[in-house]
């Protein structure tokens, strides 16, 4: 499955770190339209424009592992699933994204709707062109 990574896990060093063992390799650049980085304690993504990142194909255990290491339990982030199109094969399916919560990540940029922020963030991107564009 691949995740859109755009902040640190797009270093090498840093994925090996993480990963460790598990199953994983860098699927090519893809650019997340939609959304749009912004800088606070950590990286985070908000509504509108786009951000260009990498695709991280990973196993189930690797998936565990960034949960983990995104503080997904923890609640500084949610993961969210992205459409995502552009290279052979991949029309149709999803991408994991990674979205942090902007009151936890000290970014003023909060997101539309009430409720938790990953339902928020899943309506966003249900009712909008929100799309993970491999570039590979």
């Amino acid at each position: 499955m691949d995740v859109f990574v755009y902040g640190t896990l797009t270093e090498r060093e840093r994925v090996a770190t993480v990963l460790g063992d598990a199953d994983y390799e860098f699927a090519g650049r893809a650019t997340l339209e939609g959304l749009h980085r912004v800088d606070g304690r950590y990286p985070t993504l908000v509504p509108g424009g786009s951000v260009d990142g990498r695709l991280l194909a990973v196993d189930d255990a690797g998936l565990e592992r960034l949960d983990r290491y995104e503080g997904v339990e923890r609640g500084l982030y949610v993961r969210v699933a992205v459409p995502e199109t552009g290279a052979a094969g991949t029309d149709g399916e999803q991408c994991w994204v990674y979205v942090g919560d902007p009151d936890r990540l000290g970014v003023d940029a909060p997101w539309p709707g009430n409720g938790p922020l990953r339902d928020r963030v899943e309506t966003f991107v249900s009712q909008t062109d929100a799309v993970v564009r491999n570039r590979e």
